[in-house]
């Protein structure tokens, strides 16, 4: 037959027998999409006085965000003198390769950070810190970088006393001639999160650098800690024989 072949299709006759007939290809010669155009559907609902009759606007867009900025600021006014966003949250790092080189703010300090700052859990809750029992802190580079927010939190805190009388006055509040005409912090994260440096600049290949090994440094740090038991073992022998 050749290279190429073709599918014949004969209709029979009243009198011819079905012996010889072939059927022809159906549909496409391949794996497309099945077609499924809706040819009535113009524009939103059909063509003529009802055209349009779907299509979504988006005309109180402005309405919308004027009522956005009034709720803003009833909720600051109704927190005042508080700050806007509510309570201190520390930095944390997103779990996952790949989120985990951001910064985003997380649900609470850790009990670890509230003591290195020197700050009592229970006060924390009362001067607006948000505490979280659950997290834990897995590097000292984080445990440090919250224990700095936090200070720096603290040093920026203005405490009203509960009344207004004198006797209500207490110890670590602020005198009430600092307390006039203070200003909201009406920031969405009271204090802004870190942007961290991703970008390295090229530089050239220090000699130090060159004579030292990444791989012989992590060699023998697998190797001291599989025999640390023996080792540990063998020295206090040596001290038993000794003594």
């Amino acid at each position: 037959f050749g290279s190429r072949y073709y599918l014949s299709r004969q209709v029979a006759g009243p009198g011819s027998s079905p012996v010889g007939r072939t059927v022809a290809a159906m549909g496409h010669g391949g794996n497309n999409v099945i077609p499924n155009v809706h040819f009535r559907k113009v524009n939103g609902c059909q063509a003529g006085r009802k055209n349009r009759v779907f299509m979504r606007t988006w005309l109180d867009q402005a309405g919308r965000k004027k009522r956005r900025a009034n709720n803003r600021k009833a909720k600051a006014a109704k927190l005042f003198p508080r700050p806007a966003a509510g309570l201190l949250r520390p930095v944390v790092h997103p779990p996952t390769q790949r989120y985990n080189m951001k910064l985003r703010l997380g649900k609470g300090f850790t009990l670890d950070e509230l003591k290195e700052a020197k700050i009592p859990r229970k006060f924390a809750k009362t001067i607006g810190i948000s505490v979280d029992h659950r997290r834990r802190n897995r590097c000292t580079e984080s445990l440090q970088a919250n224990v700095e927010r936090l200070k720096l939190y603290m040093s920026k805190l203005l405490l009203f006393p509960k009344k207004s009388g004198t006797k209500s006055v207490k110890k670590g509040d602020t005198p009430r001639s600092e307390l006039k005409n203070v200003a909201q912090n009406t920031l969405k994260e009271i204090i802004p999160v870190p942007k961290p440096q991703l970008c390295i600049k090229a530089r050239a290949i220090t000699s130090d650098e060159k004579e030292k090994s990444a791989y012989k440094a992590l060699k023998k740090a697998r190797t001291n800690k599989h025999y640390l038991g023996a080792k540990m073992k063998k020295a206090k022998e040596a001290a038993a024989k000794e003594s």
